[in-house]
């Protein structure tokens, strides 16, 4: 049985990014209403209705924002693809977090919280879609740290070389690999996960790492859906890692297209 050690590790919430989001929502319409107000009088010596004209424009902007933070708050708080979930996971991957994490950034908040926050947003928007995927269609992705450093069987390439001793996370997630019938794959860095990724072309990936490598690795794999899981860090970064094998099978439950009656007692 896998030994972990207890690291009290608060699970991230996305109600930080939500708030946040709402700042900036705040900060967004409050730019476009100085875009409006300072040049007003020069507007109206070009022409009187031009300042009715771009003021209108301004608040259409304004009421889009509005809007656009309303319908991401409805849709991660119902779990329900309410209207164009697809199309505000690219605002919010694109655009909303290098602005959140500048506000945050200027509040005082420490950038790995607000990155939790934010896998916690987009792992809410992805499972909203309610996608049902084939089995075959799912890579689960994990970092090479998952494994002991002190293991002398490698399991990069092929994680079935596990001969699954139960010291680290690799032995559940074999049994995940085996229940499920999907591809797991080790990758030792994010240009070989790019690259397991193009050779794989999965429709959905559920990919374990750090708050770092997860929020770059859901920006560069848009519009491709990625389902992030924090590793543990119990002994620091990128060493001896470990992931709550849980959380993984939950996750799949959600999104896999399969037979479970097929895979029962597996």
């Amino acid at each position: 049985m896998t030994t972990i050690p207890d690291t009290a590790a608060t699970p991230p919430r996305k109600r930080l990014f939500v708030t946040l989001m709402g700042v900036t929502c705040l900060i967004v319409v409050a730019a476009i209403f100085l875009a409006w107000w300072i040049p007003n009088r020069g507007l109206a010596n070009i022409h009187p209705d031009l300042p009715h004209i771009v003021g209108i424009i301004m608040v259409a902007l304004s009421g889009a924002a509005i809007l656009g933070t309303g319908l991401l708050v409805l849709t991660t708080a119902l779990g329900k693809d309410i209207l164009l979930t697809r199309f505000m996971r690219l605002v919010v991957i694109k655009f909303l977090l290098p602005v959140i994490e500048l506000v945050g950034r200027l509040i005082g908040l420490d950038k790995d919280r607000i990155r939790q926050s934010f896998v916690a947003m987009n792992n809410s928007l992805v499972m909203s879609q309610r996608m049902k995927v084939k089995t075959d269609r799912v890579l689960v992705l994990l970092p090479h740290c998952i494994q002991l450093s002190d293991c002398e069987i490698k399991v990069t390439g092929n994680i079935h070389k596990c001969v699954q001793c139960g010291r680290c996370s690799i032995s559940g997630l074999v049994d995940i690999g085996r229940k499920y019938a999907i591809d797991i794959s080790v990758a030792t860095g994010g240009t070989l996960a790019r690259k397991v990724i193009v050779e794989k072309r999965p429709k959905l990936v559920l990919a374990v790492a750090c708050e770092r490598d997860l929020t770059s690795g859901i920006k560069d794999c848009y519009p491709l859906p990625v389902i992030g899981i924090l590793n543990e860090r119990p002994f620091g970064p990128c060493f001896n890692t470990f992931v709550d094998v849980a959380k993984i099978d939950e996750a799949l439950s959600q999104v896999l297209d399969y037979d479970k009656s097929a895979h029962r007692g597996s």
